[in-house]
This record gives structure tokens, sequence and C-alpha cells, in this order.
């Protein structure tokens, strides 16, 4: 109970200082921003802005590599809140872990979305993916990317959601190697201590997920 309590202080903490005390939001300016990253229109923008906003994109994949698999012994499904985190981060994550409850094993058959998810090619291509967006970033001004994250809310608000990220991944993930039988502490706290590549290092190389077909 203590947990779900925590989580729930956490995520309207999180919203409420995204409203009300991030940097003032200048909307056509995010928005304008948001067309000119998705569509390719990179001249003027800050290289660690814009792998940022796309790791943003690898992150949803990872936890859904996680929450597709865990929701099937949860009384909500985690579709719904791995989805929405396409769009809203770890404001879609976070009430998720204030509903779930610890589901160490999982029971009955993998569909084809969780064969897919499951896969370590999956876990390899989104590696690869982050890797170059880094290596990208590499070529950034980070005096202008502090000067952005204090005047703009949703550079700001993005970086605190890559954070939060993060850190709640290792919520999620003791249970995902007790469920492959994979038990193993210094494990547990490499890939928990290495923001965003420690959790893609662990898709590339947990075992695959064990078929428990309920008994009649």
């Amino acid at each position: 109970m203590f947990r779900k309590i925590a989580f729930a202080l956490l995520w309207l903490g999180f919203i409420s200082y995204a409203f009300l005390f991030a940097p003032p939001d200048n909307f056509p300016a995010s928005l304008e921003l948001i067309k000119n990253i998705s569509t390719g229109e990179w001249q003027g923008i800050n290289p660690l802005v814009i792998a940022l906003f796309n790791i943003m994109g690898v992150w949803p994949f990872i936890y859904s590599a996680v929450l597709f698999i865990d929701g099937t012994g949860q009384k909500i499904p985690a579709w719904p809140f791995a989805t929405a985190s396409f769009a809203v981060g770890a404001f879609a994550i976070l009430p998720y872990l204030v509903f779930r409850a610890s589901n160490q094993e999982f029971v009955g058959k993998k569909s084809l979305i969780i064969k897919l998810l499951d896969s370590r090619i999956n876990g390899i291509l989104l590696t690869l993916g982050a890797g170059l967006l880094f290596a990208y970033a590499l070529q950034g001004d980070w005096g202008n990317f502090v000067q952005q994250w204090q005047t703009s809310r949703f550079i700001h608000v993005m970086s605190l959601d890559f954070c939060m990220l993060s850190l709640l991944f290792p919520t999620l993930l003791g249970d995902d190697m007790t469920r492959r039988g994979w038990q193993h502490k210094q494990l547990f706290w490499l890939f928990a201590a290495i923001p965003l590549f420690g959790a893609l290092i662990y898709l590339c190389v947990r075992p695959s997920l064990p078929e428990n077909l309920p008994t009649n």
C-alpha cells in the first residue's frame, strides 16, 4: 500500500510541477519545434534537443517490452498505459505503477505481440537506434541546451520525463527478471544504475520468457 501511495504522490507531484512550476510555455513555438523535428527539418535546432526528443520515442518501446508481459497478470490491462506513454511518457507509466501488483510469473501462451516485444532482436534494434541518437547528441551545444531548459517548458519537462523514466524502470525490472528465472542482484543493479542503456542492454541479453500454460 505504501508503494502505491508513493507512486500516486509522485505522479501528482510531477503533474503539478510540469504545469505550475516549470518555465512558462510558448505553445506555438513548442508546436513548431515538434513539427520540425518530426518532419526532419533540423536546421538550426540543437542536436541535443533532436536526440532527446527521439530518445523519448525509444523509452515507450522499452517499457512496452516489459509492460505487455507484466499486464497479463494484472487486474488492469497494461497496453493503454504503454500506448499512452508514446505521447506523454512517465505521465502514463506512473498511474499503471499505482494500480499494478507484483507479478513474478507469466501464465498463458505468448501472443504474437509479446513474442515480438520479447525478442532480443527488438532490444538490439532499439539499442542501435539509441546509440546513433547518442552519437548525434555529441555534436550538440550544452550551453544552448541549458538555456533552453531554463526557458522552455517543453524541453524542461521532456528532460525531467527522461529522468523519471530512467528512475522508474527498475520498479518493473525485478519482476521481469524473476519471471524468466533470472535472479541475479548484481546484474539487476547494473541494469538499473545505467540510464537508458542499462534497460536496453537488459532487453538484449535477458532470457526468453517461458510459457506457463494454466493447468485444468
